[in-house]
């Protein structure tokens, strides 16, 4: 399973991501419709991203939490009933809701933001999902 991991130290703050991330998921380029936030604090670069550990899968009260075939946690729109308890959950705070949306949302590895990164901060890493939450 290929997992999002960022390297702060490489990190600039172009926030290219940000919208690259956003316009894949929803076509629009707002902060509030990405699954990657980035903030300096303290002139240091910080990331909210999901490692697809899968420790949200078992909170989910209509099982619409799942992984896929590649090993990457999903929302199952059809099973969700927009309780959002994962969000609240999520140990990352990586999961978030859009404005207006009936259902939460996550990054789902697809390396939109990855590409966009004009310094290599991001990159999808090879991971072993065989022992994470299924």
């Amino acid at each position: 399973m290929k997992s999002l991991v960022a390297d702060p130290a490489k990190c600039t703050g172009a926030m290219k991501c940000v919208p690259a991330c956003s316009q894949q998921i929803f076509k629009r380029s707002e902060e509030e419709f990405s699954s990657i936030r980035v903030k300096n604090a303290e002139g240091k670069w910080e990331f909210t991203i999901c490692d697809q550990c899968g420790d949200c899968i078992p909170i989910c009260p209509t099982k619409a939490l799942q992984r896929n075939k590649a090993g990457i946690v999903v929302v199952k729109k059809d099973l969700c009933v927009g309780c959002f308890m994962c969000i609240g959950f999520c140990p990352k705070g990586a999961m978030f809701r859009a404005p207006k949306a009936t259902e939460p949302f996550k990054c789902l590895s697809c390396n939109a933001c990855v590409k966009a990164c004009p310094t290599g901060a991001l990159k999808l890493e090879e991971r072993d999902h065989s022992k994470l939450p299924a």
